[in-house]
């Protein structure tokens, strides 16, 4: 990975230097459940993340070749970030600690119909909303 000094040759350590801050996770949630959006799509979430934070998260998950960046189709002055198939590749992850909250936390009735379906047969659910991130 360019631009990251590994602190060891752990595999959750080496993981967390890239997306184990308090705000990249949650980038990655909305791409994962939006495909794709601007810059002003992630300050309009709930978190309220601050305009320079978000600027850096997303400089460093594209540098390590989570995110990417693109054109929009729209309006030159926007851009338009998609996760790479190293960003889709944490779906998994995001489903376990979706029903690991679950378990611990109220959620949105929203996420609690999600988890209920992919408790049904989580392999093909994955399978599904992977072929849908890929689409776009």
């Amino acid at each position: 990975m360019a631009g990251i000094k590994k602190r060891s040759d752990c595999p959750i350590s080496n993981s967390l230097d890239v997306w184990g801050d308090k705000w990249s996770l949650l980038i990655i949630r909305d791409l994962l459940f939006k495909k794709e959006c601007t810059y002003g799509d992630f300050l309009k979430s709930e978190e309220k993340i601050a305009t320079n934070i978000l600027a850096s998260k997303l400089l460093a998950l594209e540098e390590n070749g989570v995110i990417l960046k693109m054109e929009h189709p729209e309006s030159k002055a926007k851009v338009l970030y998609k996760l790479t198939q190293k960003g889709i590749d944490l779906l998994p992850l995001m489903i376990e600690i979706n029903i690991w909250a679950n378990q611990y936390y109220e959620l949105p009735e929203d996420r609690k119909a999600m988890i209920k379906e992919v408790k049904k047969d989580k392999e093909k659910f994955i399978k599904n909303w992977i072929k849908e991130l890929k689409k776009g």
